[in-house]
């Protein structure tokens, strides 16, 4: 680590290559707490402690998401995304799904911009993909992150919007909100 580095962030976890990592605990929606706070996602299991095959992580990222526990299940979708087990054309896809959970984590933590600007962002990831493309029902979860974009854009990010369970295809549509 640089020594400006050092100096900038005296506390900040790093690791062997100096990449900042965050051992802080963190809560609900993985916003990073004080050090003396009770980690809220201390049973949070990481994608690779635990999934070795993209069907597995699909799964994992399916359940969290239908439990509101995007955080979680984007780190899951994540995975997908960059693990190389996914063909280079669907890169963009898992990229769109994996935006859809971040957005909607944003909006569980209050930050309306962010979440705006990527549930937008993953609806035009999504878009040029059939559906369902994947097993999911990409026109779907595409409809689902500009349903929730717009609410926010209303009313304001919060934990308290109605948020779709995950739209795989052949499964009933997903609650979208009002």
């Amino acid at each position: 680590m640089t020594a400006p580095q050092k100096a900038r962030y005296p506390d900040r976890d790093r690791n062997t290559e100096g990449r900042a990592e965050n051992a802080r605990p963190r809560d609900r929606y993985g916003r990073p707490l004080d050090r003396d706070r009770v980690d809220e996602l201390a049973d949070k299991r990481e994608p690779d402690d635990v999934v070795t095959t993209v069907d597995e992580a699909v799964l994992e990222a399916v359940r969290l998401f239908d439990e509101r526990r995007f955080f979680e299940a984007h780190e899951f979708l994540e995975w997908v995304w960059k693990s190389g087990k996914v063909p280079e054309a669907d890169r963009d896809f898992w990229k769109g799904v994996t935006q859809v959970a971040v957005g909607f984590t944003h909006t569980q933590r209050g930050n309306t911009d962010g979440a705006v600007t990527l549930l937008e962002r993953a609806a035009r990831y999504l878009a040029p993909y059939p559906s369902p493309h994947q097993g999911i029902n990409a026109e779907a979860l595409s409809a689902a992150a500009l349903a929730v974009a717009a609410a926010v854009r209303d009313v304001g990010a919060s934990p308290d919007h109605v948020f779709p369970t995950f739209p795989l295809a052949g499964r009933q549509p997903p609650v979208t909100p009002a």
